[in-house]
């Protein structure tokens, strides 16, 4: 794998694709830092080999052109200090103006260029764009992984202009090593904990998984799904009815390859979908018409903490229930502290996907597991098997 470290950067002027879609509060302040604070080392790396570095990345989802909400000028202030250093900014991410100041750029000197998506032609993979973005620098570094799976202009055409000098970034190597670990030099057991709303998001990697996982634990809204296509009385809770055929199909395929899956035997069910609604717990599939299962149980928590525990390799995609509500939020909170306690014995643990890195962080646990993907969509479908663009185009 060619990275960051086969290069010196003296002198050089490195273009790095960045994923710095953080989100902002009306302020624009950023209230979760972690995607910035995983694209500094390679920063740092560029500057202290002597080169210069020019940022670029997307933020949020602009309709036509500039918005004011998504200008990456609001990022400035938390880069000066991250970086110790005044960060520039091009009003533009192409244009001569963007030129001429990537070209004035002096060693140790940081560039951050305006939204890459305030032009179509980024999402659309134009190469007349992406070449426009490569002629302001000598290297391209890729350290976007949350976005490596779409075949954009600077995830993957711009590589092209780069045949001798496309590197990854430190984001991206640890990310592709820390999902190959656990895929191909996976020690067993192997747990894998799916959770999350929709059974349709996850079919793909349920799929993959049963050719290499021991224990496949099923939780979130998508476990109703599972137990409905069982016969179970699951009330108003989230379903697709759509998949019940699948889940039946994915329950006999386990039972096959002798993978064991775990499904929640019990529930905390509310009368309504706020915190403050009635509960209980039940059976969770013996849930009365009018509730709807919005947690795991105590006995499925106790049943997933002992399996968790005895894991040498887990995988984490998906809370357990609505742990954003915080009667809720027990099953989800009880599953990231035994993750991190089987972590602590030995286990190799990678947590992937926005809510469970969201839970992780809601616990202060980041540091207790053994790695913290940026990337939701694009693990999932690294897990699924899938080539993903942006890295097949820095191996090329």
């Amino acid at each position: 794998m060619k990275t960051i470290d086969s290069i010196h950067f003296s002198g050089k002027r490195a273009i790095i694709r960045v994923d710095f879609n953080v989100p902002l509060n009306d302020k624009f302040e950023i209230t979760d830092e972690s995607r910035i604070n995983a694209a500094i080392p390679t920063i740092q790396k560029i500057l202290s080999d002597g080169g210069s570095v020019i940022l670029m990345s997307h933020l949020g989802r602009p309709k036509s052109g500039p918005e004011e909400k998504f200008s990456l000028k609001h990022l400035i202030p938390t880069l000066n200090q991250k970086l110790n250093t005044t960060v520039l900014f091009a009003p533009d991410c192409i244009g001569a103006e963007t030129k001429k100041m990537a070209e004035a750029l002096q060693s140790g000197q940081v560039l951050l260029l305006e939204n890459l998506r305030f032009y179509k032609e980024e999402t659309k993979g134009d190469e007349a764009f992406s070449a426009k973005l490569a002629e302001l620098a000598d290297v391209y570094v890729n350290d976007a992984f949350g976005t490596a799976h779409r075949a954009h202009a600077s995830t993957t055409i711009i590589a092209k202009f780069f045949p001798h000098t496309k590197v990854f970034g430190y984001v991206m190597a640890n990310e592709i090593a820390s999902i190959n670990k656990v895929l191909l030099e996976t020690k067993k057991p192997f747990t894998a904990i799916l959770g999350g709303a929709k059974v349709s998001d996850k079919i793909g990697i349920i799929t993959n998984l049963l050719e290499k996982v021991d224990h496949l634990i099923i939780g979130g809204g998508m476990m109703f799904t599972f137990i409905k296509a069982m016969g179970g009385e699951i009330g108003t809770s989230l379903v697709e009815p759509e998949l019940l055929n699948t889940a039946n199909d994915l329950l006999a395929k386990a039972k096959k390859k002798g993978v064991s899956i775990h499904i929640p035997s019990d529930a905390i069910v509310a009368d309504s979908f706020n915190n403050d609604a009635n509960t209980k717990e039940v059976p969770s599939y013996s849930i009365d018409k009018d509730w709807m299962g919005l947690d795991i149980g105590s006995k499925s928590i106790e049943n997933f903490k002992e399996i968790i525990l005895n894991s040498s390799t887990i995988l984490w995609n998906g809370p357990m229930g609505v742990f954003e509500m915080e009667n809720f939020s027990k099953g989800t909170k009880a599953v990231a502290l035994a993750v991190a306690d089987a972590t602590a014995k030995g286990a190799f643990s990678l947590i992937g996907g926005g809510d469970s890195v969201a839970a992780i962080n809601k616990y202060h646990l980041a540091d207790k597991v053994s790695y913290v993907s940026t990337g939701g969509g694009a693990m999932l479908e690294y897990m699924e098997g899938k080539i993903l663009p942006g890295i097949q185009a820095i191996l090329d």
